[in-house]
């Protein structure tokens, strides 16, 4: 999947010269945690975030103090070296990249100019999504032997009770190098006979385990 088919367009901003009291209105009265500063051509030239905001007006500063910050400019307080990727960009690389630098959100830079915004809460509604655990559903978990034709094996079985598979999912075994985990979703909430039909097939059933 694509980050263009993901991100979210329609971006809050603010400017350089807005204020973090500017900043804080914004994140509460849109909800949001991170928000891309930018010039007046969309230009990304820095981002602040709701941790940021508390770092800078911290709870116990007396009134006059949180006033005076409260008026004071975002550029002073903004990140400037930010992690930005590209619309054309794969989403499995920047959850990757979410992991490794310990990020909760990518602006999305294209020719210059800020077209969107990836969190790490948008990477992890889009996997609900993708397996189809929202819905009325059956996850069934195999250890099947590593060799070809095994998923075909599976899939077979599932389409001879005519339950439609939503999701599937293939990783290692990290206990046993010859064999894989496959993790499935079918619409049904009636699997016994598919899960009997693999018990004789010599599928290791891991869950349900009955």
């Amino acid at each position: 999947m694509l980050v263009e088919n993901l991100m979210i367009q329609d971006v809050h901003t603010l400017r350089p010269d807005n204020t973090l009291r500017e900043a804080e209105e914004l994140m509460r009265t849109k909800n949001i945690r991170h928000i891309p500063i930018v010039t007046e051509t969309l230009e990304l030239v820095g981002l602040i975030s709701e941790h940021d905001l508390k770092c800078a007006l911290p709870s116990s500063l007396l009134t006059e103090q949180r006033h005076a910050l409260n008026n004071r400019f975002i550029e002073e307080f903004m990140v400037t070296d930010v992690m930005v990727a590209h619309p054309l960009d794969f989403v499995e690389e920047m959850a990757l990249l979410f992991f490794e630098e310990k990020i909760s959100c990518l602006p999305i830079v294209s020719e210059g100019q800020l077209v969107g915004i990836l969190t790490g809460t948008d990477i992890l509604y889009t996997y609900i999504e993708l397996t189809g655990a929202h819905k009325p559903s059956s996850q069934i978990e195999l250890k099947v032997p590593d060799q070809v034709g095994t998923l075909h094996r599976v899939t077979a079985i599932c389409a001879t009770h005519r339950a439609s598979i939503m999701s599937l999912l293939v990783y290692p075994d990290t206990k046993d190098s010859l064999k894989k985990i496959v993790s499935l979703r079918i619409k049904s909430i009636s699997p016994q006979l598919i899960i009997e039909d693999l018990r004789k097939e010599g599928f290791e059933l891991l869950w349900p385990n009955i």
